[in-house]
């Protein structure tokens, strides 16, 4: 059993090879960021992190999209399931649990970063049901460093 796991870890990358989907994943983050900080800069209630999440997510989908689309769902004659009407089902039902979430108060909008995280979280869910739990474990990885350390670096800076 153990080497069937093993196995599900190691060979799940049959488009986009590990370290190309991890470099993909770093420049989301550094292109969202961009974005996040002239919007953290302005005082924008959709900052640095919410743009990392959303892109990292959107990256995620992308390369999900392109994997799942390799997947057998029947041959020929046979009943076939879109992968990416699967994405798009996905995204859309988080996308609405997430905007539940998102509220102004005293002016101020409230926990988009949680509907953006939510919405990621759907993507490493997509990720693990397509047998692609090392990319989605790399997202997880990365987004909850980026959460921590841009949580920190905006209590030093006095932003949050």
């Amino acid at each position: 059993m153990l080497d069937e796991v093993l196995n599900e870890f190691q060979n799940t990358f049959s488009v986009v090879p590990a370290p190309a989907a991890f470099a993909r994943l770093l420049a989301a983050i550094l292109l969202g960021a961009v974005i996040g900080m002239e919007r953290e800069w302005r005082g924008k209630p959709a900052g640095l992190r919410t743009h990392i999440l959303v892109a990292v997510a959107a990256c995620l989908f992308v390369i999900l999209g392109m994997e799942i689309s390799h997947l057998d769902f029947g041959g020929n004659g046979e009943q076939r399931n879109d992968p990416l009407r699967m994405i798009e089902a996905v995204t859309a039902g988080v996308a609405f649990l997430a905007a539940g979430l998102i509220f102004t108060s005293g002016g101020k909008v409230r926990n988009i970063t949680t509907g953006a995280s939510l919405w990621l979280a759907g993507a490493v869910g997509l990720g693990c049901g397509a047998g692609q739990m090392p990319l989605a474990a790399m997202a997880t990885g990365i987004v909850v460093v980026i959460l921590v350390v841009l949580r920190l670096l905006e209590r030093w800076l006095g932003t949050h």
